[in-house]
Parts: C-alpha cells; structure tokens; sequence
C-alpha cells in the first residue's frame, strides 16, 4: 500500500528543476567565461528533477510486509506490530514504536491516500 504525495509538491520539484536547468544551459550558452556557478545552475536542475522521479516511482509513505516506511533519503521504517500508539498533532500523525517515532506530515498526503491511512491508522487500534 502506498500513501502518494500531492501532486502539486510533485510537479513543483519538477518545474523548480526545469527552471535551473534552462537557467545552467542558458548560462553556458551565452557566457564565453563558464565558471563553476553555471555547472551548478545545471546540478541543482538535475537533483530536482532526480527528487521528482524519485517521488513519482516510491512515493512517501509505503506500507509492505508488516513495515511502514517514509521514503526518503533519510527515512525511517518501523515494523506495524510494534507500533504501540499514535498521536495526532498539528494535522500530522505521530507512530510510536518503543524509543522511534515516524513522523508523517498530512499536508504532503494526496487528499484520496490521507482518506486511506485514516482508516490504516484506525485500523491498528491503538492508543492514541
């Protein structure tokens, strides 16, 4: 089960990427000196647009083989047997498993997957 990011957070990676890329051509191509800054214009283009694919195929929050995990560069997991309660705060939810916690942030959830972990969450029967 995955939990998708909202398109608009998607698509505005995207476009902040093709913004810089256009900006790193655009500066290479019409500067006679190129110096470090153009390349970089162009790097941080090709990140954004790695941070879109990236978001596109795994998405935010993945549930499988008894694992929830936040999909990132530093995401956290926790096993769903050992999620002893949750909390609800500021709009976003808090799983906790003994000492780690799982923080996930509802404003990043497509509204139709935030619908879907609500009944996830609800699911557990755990203490809030």
């Amino acid at each position: 089960m995955k939990f998708n990011y909202k398109k608009k957070k998607l698509y505005t990676n995207l476009i902040i990427g093709i913004l810089w890329v256009v900006i790193g051509v655009a500066s290479l191509l019409f500067n006679e000196d190129s110096n470090w800054t153009d390349y970089g214009f162009f790097s941080f283009g090709l990140v954004y647009i790695g941070f879109f694919l990236f978001n596109c195929k795994f998405q935010y929050i993945t549930v499988k083989n008894g694992i929830i995990q936040e999909n990132g560069l530093f995401g956290k997991k926790l096993q769903i047997e050992k999620i002893t309660s949750f909390k609800k705060f500021a709009g976003d939810y808090i799983l906790k498993a003994g000492n780690k916690e799982l923080h996930i942030k509802s404003e990043l959830i497509d509204p139709s997957s935030l619908e879907e972990l609500q009944e996830f969450i609800n699911g557990l029967k755990l203490n809030k």
